[in-house]
């Protein structure tokens, strides 16, 4: 008989289970959420997508790629997302395959924010914190284009983003998830209420630490109410520079981070995700420390690829309780059987991480296919 959660004493490793809230994982091996942008134009998941989240399941969760709440805060062409009923009977097919497999999966919402271009959303507004734009180029329906100056979100507008994502979540759930991840990272619109840099709003949702944790602190916890805590992830990227989101004072990181965890801490959620290239550094476990719950890490490119020995390490350290994996994950489907028995592994083709086929998605051999 599979042995009971709570009946294992014996210390963690990286294939033995742990639970995550509500979710039960089956190891410790947890699939990032990867953009690979294969939902066409209606942003609905098709058999390419059920196919490929289904290879997967025998990781002990599944994120999924970020999924957008509405169509204003698609940030990629080719994106899912969660905004209508279609979208959430296409993602419907998707867990229903993962758990036919046995696997775990929760769907990330993903709000653009200044992320996103008219070209990708459908010619809907940009809005964001800040009237400030990214100072770069992103890839739309016409080509490459630089990003444009958003639009300050009035507070109502602020509280209709809120919404979205509480809408989505009951949608994700609805739909037969096991739980909903809430994108507070990566430079899109959480991240960018977080930061000083893309943030300098003069009312209660900008200045101090305290007030640009205000509206993250506020998602999460309507999202909790509304399909309960033990549901619901959040993932965060203190000090990551992406989107021209600029965190450079650890000072004000802490406290703005510090803050956000600690008023997240009463709800009880199933689990923090840190993408940082130090995950056992101090910063990440003073912050595990203030959330007081269960963490998962990811160092991402930033501080080397998760391969097999960097993850048996983060757990036999006590870095953290499960560890996020990418691009192992997405050339090697069974990678949890290839890491327990130390099997050779397929190589990534990152000319093919984006694009609307089978190639380099759903084509990768099992090792006993080899």
């Amino acid at each position: 008989m599979p042995a009971n959660i709570s009946d294992v004493s014996s210390a963690p490793s990286l294939f033995s289970p742990v639970a995550l809230g509500k979710i039960e994982l089956a190891n410790r091996i947890v699939m990032a959420p990867l953009t690979r942008v294969r939902a066409g134009s209606s942003g609905i998941p098709g058999d390419l997508m059920v196919e490929y989240y289904r290879q997967r399941a025998s990781v002990g969760m599944i994120i999924t790629e970020g999924t957008y709440p509405d169509h204003a805060s698609q940030g990629y062409v080719g994106e899912p997302g969660i905004a209508t009923d279609d979208q959430a009977a296409g993602w419907q097919r998707v867990f229903e395959a993962v758990h036919a497999e046995g696997g775990r999966i929760v769907l990330q919402i993903m709000h653009a924010g200044r992320g996103t271009h008219p070209d990708i959303n459908g010619g809907r507004r940009v809005l964001a914190p800040s009237a400030i734009a990214i100072d770069s180029k992103t890839f739309t329906e016409k080509g490459e284009q630089p990003y444009p100056v958003p639009e300050e979100m009035t507070t109502a507008e602020i509280h209709a983003a809120r919404e979205d994502f509480v809408t989505a979540a009951r949608r994700a759930i609805d739909a037969g998830a096991d739980g909903v991840e809430i994108h507070g990272a990566n430079g899109y619109l959480l991240h960018q209420f977080l930061s000083p840099a893309a943030n300098q709003r003069p009312d209660g949702y900008g200045g101090s630490p305290h007030n640009r944790a205000r509206f993250v602190v506020e998602v999460v916890t309507a999202v909790a109410e509304a399909v309960g805590a033990e549901r619901v992830g959040l993932r965060i990227s203190p000090e990551v520079d992406l989107g021209d989101v600029f965190e450079t004072d650890r000072d004000d990181v802490l406290a703005t981070y510090g803050t956000l965890l600690q008023r997240l801490r009463p709800l009880g959620l199933a689990y923090l995700s840190v993408l940082h290239p130090e995950p056992g550094g101090h910063l990440v476990q003073e912050l595990r420390r203030r959330f007081d719950g269960k963490l998962i890490v990811n160092n991402g490119p930033f501080g080397g690829q998760t391969n097999r020995e960097r993850a048996l390490q983060q757990i036999e350290a006590d870095h953290a309780d499960a560890v996020v994996v990418g691009r192992a994950l997405i050339a090697n489907p069974d990678l949890v059987e290839r890491w327990r028995g130390g099997h050779p592994e397929n190589e990534p083709r990152p000319e093919l991480f984006y694009g609307p086929g089978a190639e380099g998605y759903t084509d990768y051999p099992f090792h006993e296919a080899v």
